[in-house]
């Protein structure tokens, strides 16, 4: 599937990601992976089962100018995003502001260089709140955990703010409607 990967174990990923931003391999072509909406990892048309597996692909992800790709020291593959590659499914007061948690396990202080910001879903015109993890790729916040932000927030000429990081981040306008 990849080459070079023998070297990065999962064990490695939790102590440090691979330098993916200096490896310059050769483009070997599209593989059949797709990172959907739901944040299901989808290989050749069915769900990647093995969490590990999940991890490494997702420690040697990095988003070029032409779209995603998995890289090693020897190679570099594309594959297809549907929304974002990852899910911060948890947000946890901690000293510094609010540590989010993704599904492929990186943790990260919402702030400077972790910047958060809603959008509109251009399908169903709700919020779409998006979380910078590292290297331009980034997290979109799950529903449930972006209620609960809301319910943290604080008011202010109209919108909702949160802090984190030395920042105030907008969750948005407050509707009365």
């Amino acid at each position: 599937m990849l080459k070079g990967l023998d070297d990065i174990s999962d064990d490695h990923h939790r102590r440090a990601l691979p330098p993916v931003e200096k490896w310059d391999p050769p483009f070997c072509g599209d593989m059949d992976l797709v990172i959907q909406r739901d944040g299901t990892w989808m290989h050749e048309g069915s769900p990647i089962g093995r969490p590990a597996l999940v991890r490494l692909f997702a420690s040697i992800l990095r988003l070029d100018p032409e779209g995603y790709m998995l890289v090693t020291p020897v190679e570099k593959l594309r594959i297809q995003v549907e929304d974002t590659p990852f899910r911060a499914i948890a947000a946890e007061r901690c000293d510094q502001g609010w540590r989010f948690t993704t599904d492929v396990g990186d943790q990260v202080v919402a702030g400077p260089d972790h910047a958060l910001t809603v959008g509109l879903d251009p399908e169903t015109q709700e919020p779409h709140p998006v979380l910078h993890i590292r290297r331009g790729l980034m997290a979109c916040i799950e529903r449930a955990v972006f209620y609960d932000l809301v319910n943290q927030a604080h008011m202010r000429d109209g919108q909702l703010w949160l802090s984190s990081g030395g920042q105030e981040m907008s969750l948005g306008a407050v509707s009365n409607g």
